[in-house]
This record gives structure tokens, sequence and C-alpha cells, in this order.
């Protein structure tokens, strides 16, 4: 089982607030989840650090470490209208179905577009290879920087499909059992994605996308 001190997002998330010259006294761990391998996924912690001011660090940090999230953009052959792929499951924030882009968690040693593609593969059953995934953000974005190390990567791919072979994809249990996913696929235009979506990193990824590639029609119906 690996201990919290070894786990490469402990680590990294350790050096940067070291490198950035907090001078930590202690870390004490509440609550660890781990993989079915004993890896580290999540960790609540209590962090005793004084910054370079001389003030004390506001002392919560829910470590998650980083992770990716993916629009994939299907667009009919015929009448060039564009689907994203959806994913649907049930999210501890308010017990209820949610619908966000398929994402995953990107360790230290990770490299973000190798998990994204295989995040892919997993969640909506889409093969990708990492090199055809562009990046959104030129670095590192942090949803919730009072509370959180969770940083977050942005990436999209496009598909020219026939309307049979997108439709493919609506409705397709997937999901990772031993990880407590139980996920459900839904294809749906843009602006119907954005009524859905109720998370903030979705709802981000849909301009980044769209102002990426320049449909600032579709932007005009978000």
């Amino acid at each position: 089982m690996e201990k919290l001190e070894d786990a490469p997002k402990f680590r990294f998330w350790k050096g940067q607030l070291e490198s950035n010259g907090l001078k930590i006294n202690g870390i004490k761990d509440h609550f660890i989840r781990r993989r079915h391998n004993g890896e580290v996924l999540f960790a609540m912690l209590e962090v005793d650090a004084d910054t370079p001011e001389g003030d004390k660090i506001p002392p919560v940090c829910f470590l998650k470490g980083h992770a990716a999230s993916m629009l994939v953009s299907l667009i009919d052959k015929e009448t060039k209208e564009k689907f994203v792929v959806l994913v649907r499951q049930r999210r501890i924030s308010d017990g209820s179905q949610t619908y966000e882009h398929p994402a995953g968690m990107v360790d230290a040693d990770d490299a973000p577009d190798e998990v994204a593609a295989r995040e892919l593969g997993e969640e909506i059953g889409l093969e990708v290879r990492a090199d055809e995934l562009t990046k959104l953000n030129p670095r590192l974005w942090f949803p919730s920087t009072g509370t959180s190390d969770e940083a977050m990567h942005f990436f999209y791919v496009e598909r020219e499909l026939s309307r049979e072979e997108i439709m493919a994809f609506h409705h397709k249990d997937m999901g990772n059992q031993s990880e407590f996913e139980r996920i459900t696929t839904v294809v749906a235009t843009l602006p119907e994605a954005h009524k859905l979506v109720n998370n903030v990193n979705g709802l981000l990824i849909h301009f980044l996308y769209l102002k990426h590639v320049g449909d600032y029609e579709t932007m005009k119906l978000l």
C-alpha cells in the first residue's frame, strides 16, 4: 500500500509549497482514499505552514492532484453539425445525476495527454492517440486555490463521422466499477450540453473550444 509521503501527487504538491517559500512545520492526514491497487487517490490534509510574509497559511487542503478534461466534438460528415459526448453519473456535490465531459486524474509522473487519451477509451469508448488531442490552456489552472491542489489540463479532439456513427456513442454504459464509476454516455449538441452541464470546468471548456476553432456563431447560442 502506497504511503502518503511516497505518492507522486503529494511529493509534487509539497515541493510546490516549498519552492514558493512556505515553511512546512507539519502535515496531518485525516482521510485517505486509495485506488484498488493501494495508490493514493485523494487525501484530506491539515497543514501547519508559515508563509514568507510571516503568516499561517489556511490549513485545509483536499489533495487531489492534477486532472484532464476532454471535449469530444463529433462532426456530422454531411451537415457539419457538431455534437459532444458527455458522461452522466451521480456525484457527491448534491447527490444528483450530473452531466460532465470525460475526465481523469493525472499524477505527477503521468503525461496529461496520454491520460486523456486513455480516459476517452475507458469512459466513452473512443480510441484516440495522445498526439490527436489539442491542449486548450497554456498552463495549469486551479479551480479552487483556497482549498485544493487540483489543477486542470483541458483538451479537445474532433472526429468527422456519419450521423449513425455519432449516435452509436449515445447511452452506452461505461466506467470502472472498481473505482465506483457508473457512467452512461450522452450525445448532445453544444447548446444542449451547455444547458445540461453544471460544473465550472465543463462550462469553461465549451468556450475554450469554440474560441480555439473560431466558432463564434455557436458560442452565441450558449
